[in-house]
């Protein structure tokens, strides 16, 4: 590990040693809290898990509400972090889940793409990704979507502690390829598991390179 490497994943560490707090939830674009500071949101299918990478990430049990029932998280929800606040976390409603109502499907889909396209504090876009499944074709729409508004965006592997080493490596060479393709894509992937908190430290460091 180089030094420069050693003094981001420090600054990621410290970003999240102090104060991280749920700041309010915003079903529609009104509600969203004042652009005072820059944001970071986490956005993916339902149940990839975002909510339990949150938690793993900040170091909080149940900062995030997890749960094992697709489709629960149908708000964007922000977290404050730092004391002076120095930026927010964004968990974004998880997009994909077939059995969830049409009208539904269609709110969640407004609400992302008017909160990704209209945000001037959003710095970046974390693209959460199951790795036992890869790319899918609502992760496609996301990435041409963020790509056509030239909004910088990472992927990042979830759950990679339930996939086999040979396979994960496999997932994660796909979409390395396929990210080439994507101009506003950054061409590292970060693999995680918020279980065995494989990749936080990268994954903090990430987050503090885009408020940075």
């Amino acid at each position: 590990m180089t030094p420069e490497k050693d003094a981001r994943m420090e600054a990621g560490r410290k970003l999240f040693a102090g104060a991280v707090n749920f700041l309010k939830s915003a079903p529609a674009l009104e509600f969203l809290p004042d652009a005072s500071v820059p944001e970071v949101a986490f956005a993916g299918r339902s149940n990839v898990g975002k909510s339990s990478l949150i938690n793993a990430l900040t170091n909080r049990n149940s900062l995030a509400r997890a749960s094992t029932t697709p489709g629960r998280t149908q708000e964007l929800n922000f977290f404050d972090v730092g004391e002076p606040l120095q930026m927010r976390l964004v968990d974004m409603p998880g997009y994909g889940f077939a059995k969830a109502p049409k009208d539904m499907v269609k709110r969640w889909k407004w609400l992302i793409n008017d909160y990704l396209r209209g945000r001037a504090v959003l710095r970046r876009t974390l693209i959460l990704v199951d790795s036992r499944h890869g790319l899918k074709d609502v992760d496609r729409e996301l990435m041409k979507m963020l790509d056509d508004a030239a909004i910088s965006y990472r992927m990042v592997l979830t759950k990679s502690d339930k996939i086999k080493a040979e396979a994960l490596k496999k997932v994660t060479d796909a979409i390395t390829t396929e990210i080439r393709q994507h101009p506003a894509a950054f061409p590292e992937i970060i693999i995680t598991s918020s279980e065995k908190n494989t990749g936080l430290p990268e994954l903090r460091a990430a987050v503090y390179d885009a408020i940075i």
